[in-house]
């Protein structure tokens, strides 16, 4: 990254959060940058195909569309601190405050926002600036859920440092930490696609999708125990779940009709896999988050 480019970068901050996760997996894309500091845990960020272990003190810097996939490593809770933002200020894109590439339907990085693109996607953060770090981040935080006047300002010079403090930290890594892009990558892509196109199809299952993706179901099966750490039914049965979920926070829709929309066979059926993978009963979720839009 060049000097020009350094001088262009004039941060809007869209969204700063602090998240915690006990059993994370899935795959995410946006229409933004997305910064993220490992707090506390592990967990294999998977990036544009190449797959990158992290855990505490580690930073990850995600480029708009880029496809990036998450799973935690550890038994410990995984403690992310995030911040979404654009490289220079846009009016129209300002008022966007909701995250995730399916609200926007972005098909192209827009000019101005590659000035980062050449930046590897991970830095590790040494000790001492990782104090400095969790200190501007909280700040940012504060700021964001309190809205106070001028608080896009203090937000935009928190995200200044915390840039900075990830170039500085990456320009003294070894090249060869670097990691390439897996082999399996391209068919675990397709694989991935097929099932966030036809989960709710309740009959979609391994023969199917290894069909469509014109690979062996146990080749298939062998990639995404290799490279994701989890079989092929547990991440169908993760995404079936969080668009469930979705549906509860978003509709008022029947938990039977959510259940046969997320592609289970049955509302039994999608009340015990329900439970099982996020500690609570569908009922009890929909009676704490019915309504409640998320961003």
């Amino acid at each position: 990254m060049n000097t020009e480019q350094l001088y262009a970068l004039s941060p809007f901050v869209r969204f700063v959060k602090r998240v915690k996760s006990q059993h994370l997996a899935g795959e995410w894309l946006d229409y933004d940058h997305v910064f993220t500091y490992i707090e506390q845990g592990e967990a294999l960020f998977i990036i544009g195909g190449v797959p990158h272990p992290l855990k505490e003190g580690d930073a990850v810097l995600i480029h708009p569309l880029m496809p990036h996939i998450i799973r935690s490593t550890s038994d410990d809770p995984l403690i992310q601190y995030i911040f979404h933002f654009d490289c220079q200020y846009s009016a129209e894109r300002s008022r966007w405050t909701e995250i995730g590439w399916q609200h926007k339907r972005i098909y192209e990085v827009p000019e101005g926002e590659d000035l980062l693109e050449a930046v590897y996607p991970v830095s590790r953060i040494r000790a001492t600036d990782a104090i400095e770090l969790k200190k501007t981040f909280l700040a940012m935080l504060k700021e964001f859920e309190g809205k106070r006047p001028a608080h896009q300002l203090l937000l935009k010079a928190g995200a200044l440092e915390l840039i900075a403090l990830f170039l500085r930290n990456q320009a003294v890594q070894p090249d060869e930490e670097r990691g390439a892009v897996s082999s399996g990558w391209p068919i675990i892509e397709k694989c991935i696609t097929i099932m966030q196109e036809q989960f709710s199809d309740y009959k979609l299952g391994n023969k199917e999708i290894s069909r469509r993706a014109g690979v062996s179901a146990s080749h298939m099966s062998y990639l995404f125990q290799k490279e994701l750490g989890i079989s092929v039914h547990a991440y169908l049965t993760h995404v079936r779940i969080e668009h469930a979920k979705r549906l509860i926070m978003e509709t008022g829709n029947s938990l039977t009709t959510i259940a046969e929309k997320s592609g289970f066979s049955s509302i039994h059926h999608f009340s015990r896999i329900f439970k099982s993978a996020t500690g609570t009963t569908a009922t009890a979720f929909k009676a704490g988050n019915a309504g409640i839009p998320r961003r």
